[in-house]
């Protein structure tokens, strides 16, 4: 099965109230489907007031964010500003979940920066409670990291029976829970080591890719073709000198030009090769929800507006 493409923004941050819904207002008019922001303490807005405005703003624009850290907010917490955000964006959320990853976030704020494999522990309890909370009457939970008692959380989403959830993560256990409990898969680098290094580069790859997506399958068995697949293309360069550009971009990508230019965290050259690459791209991985940066969506526009929605 062939899912459809669609195609999001993601911004970070604004001056002003205008200029973010500005920004908000012509994703929406270039036909993307989706404006999300990262999670993090390096001077962005806050995600869930962001994309409450943008939703103020938009009639159709589905927001959310790539992705909501769960060790920055209590589950019982997120699933109000979520449930809440549902219901007043009339049911335009999309749920992004991540475990933590940037050290520099945890530091900064004297948060323990605890071992990848007790973050997505806590994430995985958080991902139960939401979707327990979401559902009518009270809820209990008990696990390793929260309890919940008796707790019937208003108001509830306006998605039934809950928003779709996005999980976003690059390594191998991460993969294989997200196939299990996720609508929606963001597939990344991995992140382990807390920045981004030239580590992040060389799992970046074509083939690094294609192994990531068997952690996913691996995970969903059968609801495979159920989930969507997700990419943020963090690399994009119009040109019609597409071989001479990806060598030139190669050597911050930690990879060779050929490399480069397979890579499903990069797009490079004209509207018609990225058209093609894209559809490559589904073809082998499966990518068909395609994030870009706000910098470049004006540009990749008519891509946007060939690809959505086939």
């Amino acid at each position: 099965m062939t899912t459809p493409f669609r195609f999001g923004v993601q911004a970070k941050t604004a001056t002003s109230r205008a200029e973010w819904i500005e920004l908000a207002k012509k994703a929406e008019d270039l036909g993307y489907a989706t404006l999300t922001l990262p999670d993090h303490f390096d001077g962005q807005l806050a995600p869930a007031l962001a994309l409450q405005a943008a939703a103020d703003a938009t009639t159709a624009l589905r927001v959310g964010a790539l992705v909501w850290c769960n060790d920055y907010r209590h589950p019982v917490v997120f699933a109000n500003e979520m449930a809440t955000l549902d219901l007043l964006s009339d049911g335009r959320l999309e749920l992004g979940i991540g475990a933590g990853w940037m050290k520099s976030d945890y530091d900064a704020a004297g948060m323990t920066y605890d071992r990848p494999g007790v973050r997505i522990d806590r994430m995985i309890e958080s991902i139960k409670i939401l979707k327990g909370l979401f559902g009518e009457g009270p809820f209990s939970f008990e696990g390793e990291h929260y309890t919940i008692t008796d707790l019937d959380l208003q108001p509830k989403p306006l998605q039934k029976p809950t928003p779709p959830f996005l999980m976003g993560g690059g390594g191998p256990r991460f993969l294989r829970l997200a196939g299990q409990h996720a609508d929606i898969v963001g597939v990344n680098p991995n992140l382990h080591a807390g920045v981004i290094s030239a580590d992040t580069a060389s799992d970046a790859t074509a083939a690094k890719y294609a192994e990531k997506l068997e952690w996913v399958r691996e995970g969903a068995g059968e609801r495979f073709d159920q989930i969507e697949l997700n990419v943020r293309v963090f690399v994009m360069m119009f040109t019609d000198d597409r071989t001479g550009t990806a060598e030139m971009l190669a050597p911050g990508m930690g990879m060779s030009g050929a490399d480069a230019l397979q890579s499903p965290l990069a797009l490079v050259g004209d509207t018609e090769s990225m058209k093609a690459d894209l559809l490559e791209r589904r073809e082998t991985y499966g990518f068909s929800y395609i994030g870009v940066g706000p910098d470049e969506m004006e540009q990749f526009a008519p891509v946007v507006a060939e690809l959505a929605g086939t």
